[in-house]
C-alpha cells in the first residue's frame, strides 16, 4: 500500500498551505471553527486562491521576461507565505466588517462578519462603559477592559467598576478591577461614555 501512503502524502502536501492559513485565520477572530469536512473545503480554498495568486505572479513576471521568480523547490514555502497573507486578509475584512457595511449600505444584506449577535454588540459599543446584570441580580458598572468572545464562556475583566445598589445612584466605588464569568451575567446595558479633560479615560481613548 505503499502507493496509497504516497497519494496521502501529496494530498497533505497540497492542502498545508490551506491548513496553516485557515489556522491563522481562527487565531485571529472569533468565529467557531468548523467540522472536519468544512476544515478540509476552506483548506482547499486557501490554498487554490494562494496557488492562483502565486501564478499570477509567475506569469506576470514571465511577460517580463523572467522564466521564474522563484525556483520550484520553493513553491511549497511560497504557497504557504501567499496562502497565511491571505488568511491575514480574510481576518481583518472579518474583524473590521467594512464589506458587510458597505453591503448593509447597499441594501443587499442585514448581516454582519461577526460570528454573533453578542459580538457585534460589544464592536458597536466598543467605547462604552458597561453595566453587568449578574444571577442573584447584582449589577456591576465600570470599563470592559476585555470581555469574552461568546456569552458562555470566558470572563469579563472590569476596570473602574462599582457595585450598583437597588437606587442606581448609590454605589459602592473603590473596585479597581473584577473578573466576572460569562455565564454568571444574565444581561448587558452599555452606556455612554462621559468625562472632561481634566478626567482620565479609563478606555484610553
Amino acid at each position: 500500500m505503499a502507493w496509497a501512503s504516497s497519494e496521502i502524502v501529496a494530498v497533505i502536501t497540497f492542502l498545508l498551505p490551506g491548513f496553516v492559513a485557515a489556522a491563522v485565520f481562527y487565531s485571529l477572530t472569533s468565529h467557531p471553527k468548523p467540522g472536519d469536512l468544512d476544515k478540509i473545503i476552506q483548506a482547499l480554498v486557501f490554498t487554490m486562491v494562494g496557488r492562483a495568486i502565486g501564478q499570477g505572479i509567475e506569469l506576470a513576471a514571465s511577460i517580463f521576461g523572467r522564466d521564474s521568480i522563484w525556483d520550484a523547490r520553493w513553491d511549497l514555502a511560497v504557497s504557504v507565505a501567499i496562502a497565511v497573507t491571505i488568511a491575514f486578509f480574510a481576518a481583518w475584512i472579518a474583524n473590521t466588517d467594512w464589506i458587510y457595511a458597505i453591503l448593509r449600505k447597499m441594501g443587499a444584506t442585514k448581516e454582519s462578519s461577526h460570528p454573533s449577535e453578542w459580538y457585534s454588540a460589544f464592536v458597536a459599543n466598543k467605547d462604552c462603559y458597561v453595566v453587568l446584570h449578574l444571577k442573584g441580580q447584582r449589577r456591576i458598572f465600570g470599563w470592559p477592559a476585555e470581555w469574552p468572545s461568546k456569552p458562555d464562556r470566558g470572563h469579563f475583566r472590569i476596570t473602574y467598576g462599582a457595585w450598583l445598589a437597588e437606587n442606581a445612584a448609590a454605589t459602592k466605588s473603590g473596585v479597581l478591577e473584577v473578573v466576572i464569568p460569562a455565564p454568571h451575567v444574565e444581561m448587558v446595558e452599555f452606556l455612554e461614555r462621559e468625562y472632561d479633560d481634566d478626567n482620565e479615560d479609563p478606555g484610553g481613548m
